[in-house]
């Protein structure tokens, strides 16, 4: 798998959960880079917005119609919903997985109906596929692992088949903890590391695969200007570190200590099993999809990335 040369600009890519943190932050980006961006949204489609935007009414669950992706380059699929809001109780379970499922597999079997070029389809899923696996080192090619999380991430992958089958370019993008002053993957941590209170969750010894959400953004362009990159790719920087390196250099870069742990125990009463699965789970995930295609990372390392979330709180 090589990329080629990127493609001419204007495209026209549709997003699915545009209104995420991921999604508002894609729309930026492509919008000031002259693409035409559509939102694909469950109410009715608003008049007026910013230059480039058009938004399309849609119902995860039902079918789309296909002429509403006719001239479309890319569909960036987001939807679903999240994964650390609320305890996984058996309902909250089955909402993760229907919203996860019911909306990609809606989008691919438009895409399929699509005549003519079909757009690409660049459709979540998390490194939370290959389970818990400590140290391992984890790559594009090593095999899903286990728990629900890993389920869920299988069984959302293969709801692109649809769109697979029908001869359209399918890239699964296993996203890692993307890291922003705006809450996210640190929505729970950014108070308490700005008193000097966050550090080690459990162990602490826990790989945790981390991307900024800037660098996520310039990923995903990278992947839509290479046609060539299809199927999964980790979504991730190139240094993962245990979870207390992360703490410790966000500590760093916010003049304040790292030092007071979550012990396990506590996290998972508080929890429940999201806590073993999301918080205390490790994955040393590496993105050799990006890295052998030539994507460059504006932080790189644990510390660049911590300075950029503590410059922008």
């Amino acid at each position: 798998m090589t990329a080629s040369q990127p493609e001419a600009a204007p495209r026209t890519v549709a997003i699915t959960g545009a209104s995420g943190l991921i999604g508002t932050a894609l729309t930026q980006a492509l919008t000031g880079r002259g693409d035409q961006v559509i939102h694909l949204v469950r109410r009715a489609p608003r008049a007026s917005l910013g230059d480039g935007i058009r938004e399309i009414e849609w119902s995860p669950v039902d079918e789309l119609d296909p002429a509403a992706l006719t001239g479309v380059d890319a569909v960036v699929n987001l939807a679903g919903a999240g994964i650390g809001e609320k305890r996984w109780t058996e309902s909250r379970r089955a909402e993760l997985v229907d919203s996860r499922i019911d909306s990609t597999t809606t989008i691919s079997r438009a895409i399929a109906g699509v005549e003519g070029p079909k757009p690409r389809l660049l459709s979540g899923s998390a490194v939370g596929y290959y389970g818990d696996r400590g140290e391992e080192l984890l790559d594009e090619e090593s095999a899903p692992g286990d728990g629900f999380l890993a389920d869920l991430c299988v069984d959302w992958e293969a709801a692109t088949a649809p769109a697979s089958e029908a001869g359209a370019d399918v890239v699964h993008l296993r996203t890692g903890l993307a890291l922003t002053a705006d809450g996210g993957a640190l929505g729970p941590l950014l108070p308490l590391a700005r008193l000097g209170l966050a550090g080690p969750l459990g162990s602490g010894r826990q790989f945790w695969p981390w991307i900024t959400l800037h660098d996520y953004v310039r990923a995903v362009l990278h992947l839509l200007d290479h046609p060539d990159i299809t199927g999964p790719v980790n979504m991730t920087g190139p240094a993962p570190v245990p979870q207390k390196a992360v703490v410790k250099a966000l500590g760093r870069a916010l003049h304040r200590p790292a030092l007071l742990p979550a012990p396990s125990l506590a996290l998972r009463v508080v929890m429940g099993d999201m806590a073993g699965e999301m918080i205390l789970a490790g994955q040393r995930a590496r993105p050799v999809v990006l890295e052998d295609t030539g994507f460059a990372w504006d932080h790189p390392d644990v510390d660049t990335a911590a300075a950029w979330v503590a410059d922008h709180l």
